[in-house]
């Protein structure tokens, strides 16, 4: 690893700490360094706050004084921001603090400041370097990503399985499924996300509440939207968790089409969509091609019987970029759907 690399590593640290509290903003982490020593790093924390690059370095004036940037190197993961909104163009704050360098993962799919940096800091004498850790930096900006290609939200399905496939135990037993490490890892995974996806039929059956847990991971951020997709909103159950518990104004019940309802999310500032529901939803939002990501927890069980994990479609459906996580009993697949040439 190189040292620009070693130090954008230390940025994409600080950018992972803000995933799940930014929307409709990007995660974004930064550092500055000056004769290979760390000034300061820091991480955009909500919308309307300052940006990744103005934390950092706000940090490096606290801790060595206001001067302490001139000549430094700023590692962004993401290309500084150009424009105002509701905070100043990082681009002016760099060149404001006397920056000299600064090395940077990502263009930002923001038409708006996307390649603008570049030009402007230049103009300046400032040195740019782009696409270091390119790759790992981008995989933290796929839904924000998305948003501004295609105005529709990121789309992560979360499913628990038997080894046959089968997403619900025998009458009788009890109705978890996955291990409490599954468990508590699928707690993360709301964590990510801005809005939790099921099913009026999973309401009825399940009674979920949908929430983040752990306190830790609510640190900074609203609960997650929690939309129930049904066709006959009036046999919902009134009493169900997430329509009395405290977050209660966070739960929105709709009969519209898919797509119309990832629409109103990313209008609303979601980045990401988490789906928890039954086999026939989960079927139904793959065949329509809305799906990004699976993250399967597969325990060492077999139950036989239906539902199936997919309900009874039948559909090809091909995963890439898998990657492999021992959970206690269970083991997780997380992996991305391999789209087809038209992108769908």
């Amino acid at each position: 690893m190189t040292k620009d690399e070693s130090w954008m590593n230390l940025a994409l640290e600080e950018a992972r700490r803000g995933v799940g509290k930014t929307s409709p903003n990007p995660p974004v982490g930064a550092v500055i360094v000056k004769d290979g020593m760390l000034l300061g790093k820091g991480w955009h924390r909500k919308v309307g706050l300052p940006h990744a690059e103005r934390e950092a370095m706000a940090d490096a004036r606290h801790r060595y004084g206001p001067d302490s940037l001139v000549g430094a190197t700023a590692y962004v993961t993401l290309e500084p921001c150009s424009t105002f909104g509701r905070t100043p163009p990082c681009v002016a704050g760099l060149i404001e603090a006397g920056i000299t360098r600064v090395v940077y993962a990502c263009e930002d799919p923001n038409p708006a400041h996307a390649g603008r940096a570049d030009a402007l800091l230049q103009k300046e004498g400032i040195s740019v370097v782009k696409g270091v850790l390119r790759e790992p930096c981008e995989k933290i900006l796929r839904p924000f990503a998305k948003v501004q290609r295609t105005g529709l939200p990121w789309v992560m399905v979360k499913i628990a399985m038997s080894l046959d496939g089968r997403i619900t135990r025998p009458k009788g037993e009890t109705s978890w499924l996955s291990c409490p490490a599954s468990r508590d890892d699928v707690q993360s995974l709301r964590a990510e996300s801005d809005a939790i996806v099921t099913s009026g039929e999973t309401v009825r059956q399940d009674l979920p509440s949908l929430t983040i847990r752990q306190p830790l991971l609510m640190e900074g951020r609203l609960p997650p939207w929690r939309v129930v997709i049904s066709r006959n909103p009036q046999s919902l159950p009134r009493n169900a968790p997430l329509f009395v518990d405290e977050f209660h104004d966070r739960t929105w019940v709709s009969s519209a089409e898919p797509e119309t309802i990832l629409k109103e999310l990313a209008e609303r500032g979601v980045l990401t969509v988490m789906v928890e529901a039954g086999g026939k939803l989960v079927a139904d939002w793959m065949q329509r091609g809305l799906v990004d990501e699976c993250v399967i927890y597969m325990t060492p069980m077999i139950t036989g019987g239906l539902p199936a994990m997919a309900g009874e479609a039948d559909f090809p459906l091909s995963l890439e970029q898998a990657e492999w996580k021992t959970l206690g009993d269970d083991v997780r697949l997380r992996a991305l759907v391999r789209k087809d040439h038209s992108g769908k």
